[in-house]
Order: C-alpha cells, then sequence, then structure tokens
C-alpha cells in the first residue's frame, strides 16, 4: 500500500470476501479504486493490535499518547514515513524508505511465482510497464514463455 492508503485505512475498509480477508475500495494514486487481498498473518497482527488499542471502528492507525492510550482521528502519511525510518534505522538498513517496501513487495509476490497481472491490480498500477519496472521484469527470448503452450505439431 502507499502511505497515504496506509494512513487513511479504517475498520470498516477491512472485509470477506470470497472467504478471505480484504481491504475493499481502497481508493488509490488518481482515485483508482481497487481490493487488495489480506494475507492472515496480516489480519491476526491487526486484530491484536485492535484488541489491544479498543479500536471498533473507524481508523486503523492512531498515535498513541504517553500514558500508552491511542489518541486521535487516525495518522499522516507522514507519520507513515517516520515510523518506516524508525524501524529500518533500528534494525539497521540503511537508505530504505517506505516506497522500498511496495517494490519489494512487488519482487517477491514476482518470485513466489504471482502473476504480472495480479501483481499489478495489488500495487494499483494502471500501466503493466510500471508494475514491470516494479519487478524488474525483462522479456526472455531464450526460454520464451510461448514455447511450449501444448498445441504444437508433433
Amino acid at each position: 500500500m502507499r502511505r497515504r492508503e496506509l494512513a487513511e485505512l479504517t475498520l470498516e475498509s477491512l472485509q470477506r470476501r470470497e472467504e478471505r480477508w480484504a481491504i475493499v475500495d481502497l481508493v488509490g494514486k488518481g482515485r483508482h479504486i481497487r481490493t487488495v487481498p489480506a494475507p492472515n498473518w496480516v489480519k491476526e497482527t491487526l486484530d491484536v493490535w485492535l484488541t489491544a488499542a479498543a479500536i471498533e471502528s473507524g481508523p486503523l492507525f492512531r498515535f498513541v499518547c504517553r500514558a500508552g492510550k491511542p489518541w486521535g482521528e487516525g495518522i499522516s502519511e507522514k507519520t507513515v514515513w517516520h515510523v518506516v525510518k524508525k524501524t529500518v534505522a533500528s534494525m539497521n538498513i540503511p537508505h530504505l524508505a517506505p516506497h522500498d517496501l511496495r517494490r519489494s513487495c512487488a519482487r517477491l509476490c514476482h518470485d513466489a511465482g504471482g502473476e504480472l497481472e495480479q501483481i499489478q491490480f495489488l500495487l494499483g498500477h494502471v500501466s503493466v510497464q510500471t508494475t514491470e519496472r516494479y519487478i524488474g521484469c525483462r522479456q526472455c527470448l531464450r526460454v520464451a514463455v510461448n514455447d511450449k503452450l501444448g498445441i504444437e505439431p508433433g
């Protein structure tokens, strides 16, 4: 997800679809609307946060005051940036920005056998060329995808 999308995420947007959890009607860049599947481990992690923060509706993420209580009506995309930067600094990972996580997600999905079109949907890219740039995808002519379709003669 993009920083703004994460910052604006609400509990109501997390719903069951096709027997799995998904973030539905996510308004992305260019006001494009998409649905993002959420792995079970993500939902389980969110459930722990929601229970600890006693969040029953509205924004998923909120500031936590010094007393350890959730405060306010959500966070900003700048807050997401600061949280990521602070976390990666504590892990001694230099020069990692939040947007790098989107590219990493795309690459991991591709390396796990994800279809380019599905990764495009996941990221909310209008152009498949943008997705190809994210994953470093290049056409392979030596072993082409249409070499063994099962319709070859003889």
